[in-house]
């Protein structure tokens, strides 16, 4: 039966992979657990993993060279995850090791978040409470509704379309800058880049990160927002400059922001932004919702099952240089 190790922590095991996913692999294939709560380092990963067929890798579990080098027996890397970008693809096709990912099961996870992270924003809600908490009165500080504001949507895929929808039924005014996508529907109006930002009441960034897209969100664009208008990063932290955006907040070029994403490792808000009063952060956990973590977990046990089955599973990202898996199981019926 074809090994896997699956290098969740036990304790992220239940939320990032879930129980009903385990029992499916089960089905297909031998587990071996990872018993560190720690991030694996590459030493340790070999270690554990080193006489199996499948890694079915943690979104925090790198693959790098090393790793496909000191493992002739892997044959996939198989991600819980949509991001790839610590795997050393290059190193893994020399290797002949198949590399999937995930698809993007947390479209409407994300975009509902956006959506709180909004509401809290315009009508002060963590404030409040932080107040309250701290044994404080706190001030009835004016809100804003959604309805009648705009929404500049920076970036415009899956997840940009769906909230899209979101906040048009909030009575919400859609704007859309990406110079790749094509804005279609009766509702979102593409607008360039400056407009968007000088128009807007929320700036929602998710844009893919790419060289390209680094610091997209930097001194110029902060400029060029409203005063009065909110930043929200629900994308990835490569896209904005912190010092420029801390600058923001401080001098009021900005009136708050909320952020799901940062620098810290494993895309998590960087402490000194989410210490900032004027924001709003949670640990990467926009995705963090039962059907959004279940999406993904049960394409990996699909990926795994094709391979037993000699097929390319759906998700593959280097199936011209892989072969390894190539024979090695049952051929396709």
């Amino acid at each position: 039966m074809i090994r896997v190790f699956l290098s969740h922590p036990p304790s992220q095991r239940a939320a990032y992979y879930g129980d009903r996913a385990v029992a499916a692999l089960r089905r297909v294939a031998s587990i071996r657990f990872n018993p560190d709560e720690a991030d694996l380092d590459p030493e340790r990963l070999r270690a554990l993993a080193g006489d199996c067929d499948v890694i079915v890798s943690y979104r925090r579990t790198a693959g790098d060279a090393a790793l496909f080098d000191a493992l002739p027996n892997l044959k996939a890397f198989v991600r819980c995850a949509i991001d790839i970008r610590n795997v050393d693809l290059d190193a893994a096709g020399r290797h002949g090791v198949l590399v999937t990912q995930a698809s993007a099961g947390f479209v409407a996870s994300v975009a509902e978040w956006i959506v709180g992270a909004m509401i809290d924003l315009a009508r002060h809600v963590s404030a409040s409470v932080g107040h309250y908490r701290a044994g404080r009165d706190a001030p009835p500080l004016m809100g804003r509704e959604l309805r009648g504001s705009t929404v500049g949507i920076v970036g415009y895929g899956r997840i940009a379309r769906y909230f899209g929808t979101l906040a048009s039924a909030f009575g919400m005014d859609v704007v859309v800058h990406d110079p790749h996508a094509t804005v279609d529907g009766p509702g979102p109006r593409r607008v360039g880049f400056d407009a968007l930002l000088g128009m807007s009441d929320f700036v929602v960034c998710l844009a893919a990160a790419t060289p390209e897209t680094e610091n997209l969100m930097g001194a110029h664009a902060f400029a060029r927002m409203k005063r009065d208008a909110y930043f929200v990063n629900a994308a990835r932290g490569d896209l904005v400059d912190e010092a420029a955006l801390i600058d923001a907040l401080d001098a009021g070029r900005i009136a708050g922001c909320a952020l799901d994403v940062g620098r810290a490792p494993d895309q998590m808000p960087s402490p000194r932004v989410a210490a900032h009063p004027k924001v709003i952060a949670t640990p990467h956990v926009g995705g963090l919702t039962p059907p959004a973590v279940e999406h993904q977990a049960m394409e990996t046990v699909a990926q795994v099952a094709d391979l037993v089955r000699g097929r390319v599973p759906a998700g593959a990202v280097n199936a011209e240089a892989a072969f390894r898996w190539r024979g090695a199981y049952a051929p396709a019926s």
